[in-house]
């Protein structure tokens, strides 16, 4: 039997930057009730999510604690690619969106998790970075992220609920960015692939587009735009 090896066992890894991220929550949510869905032990990179309750919020934010315990690959060729190489993800969510209390993937709601997870996880199992502006797909055949949802990727933004107060986490020289995880119908994903950032979030500007995370949101792209017309899709 060949024995699993981790694939980052010979990485530098930054433990101390999840006790970072704990103070962080502490420090903004001190009073706000907290729960952690924590990874079920892995044999890569452990990664947990904070469910936090803001008080007197009308959303919920799920956040990732673990994905900068590995420095991203960023091109040296991007302005500032220090400040980049190390992040966390977050979404806001509905107050109403329920979960189990134990992740496991299959359960109800349990692909808003999913997303979180996968693609914190990408950049380190890809040798790559994540920042604003960059997409992803759950699988590379366009499925969805589960059963109970038709989103199949996502695309990384800025928040606009939070200031640089919290989506910076700078401390000992180096630089932790908390971003905003955006779930893309397949049509949505495609149309930024083949666009570019900018051209699809004119689109997420002109539908208002809501940072907190909408089951029930209509496409950002309109059927009868000449990019479906001349692609068929």
């Amino acid at each position: 039997m060949t024995e699993y090896k981790n694939p980052f066992a010979d990485r530098k890894h930054y433990y101390e930057h999840s006790e970072w991220v704990a103070e962080h929550l502490d420090d903004f949510f001190g009073d706000s009730v907290m729960t952690v869905f924590h990874e079920i032990p892995t044999l890569d990179l452990h990664l947990d999510v904070y469910l936090i309750e803001p008080k007197n919020a009308s959303f919920r934010i799920l956040i990732t604690s673990g994905m900068s315990t590995l420095k991203m690959n960023v091109s040296e060729q991007v302005e500032n690619s220090k400040e980049l190489e190390f992040a966390e993800l977050m979404m806001l969510i509905p107050k109403d969106i329920e979960f189990d209390q134990l992740y496991t993937g299959k359960n109800k709601n349990d692909w808003i998790i999913t997303i979180l997870k996968r693609t914190a996880k990408f950049p380190h199992f890809y040798d790559t970075w994540l920042q604003i502006g960059h997409s992803i797909q759950a699988e590379e055949d366009m499925t969805a992220y589960g059963s109970d949802t038709d989103f199949v990727g996502a695309l990384i933004l800025p928040s606009v609920t939070f200031d640089e107060k919290f989506t910076k986490i700078n401390k000992n020289g180096r630089q932790i960015n908390i971003y905003n995880v955006f779930p893309l119908y397949k049509n949505e994903l495609e149309y930024k692939i083949e666009n570019g950032y900018n051209k699809l979030l004119d689109f997420l500007i002109k539908a208002n587009g809501k940072e907190v995370l909408d089951l029930n949101r209509k496409n950002l792209i309109p059927k009868k735009t000449l990019w479906n017309r001349l692609t068929g899709k």
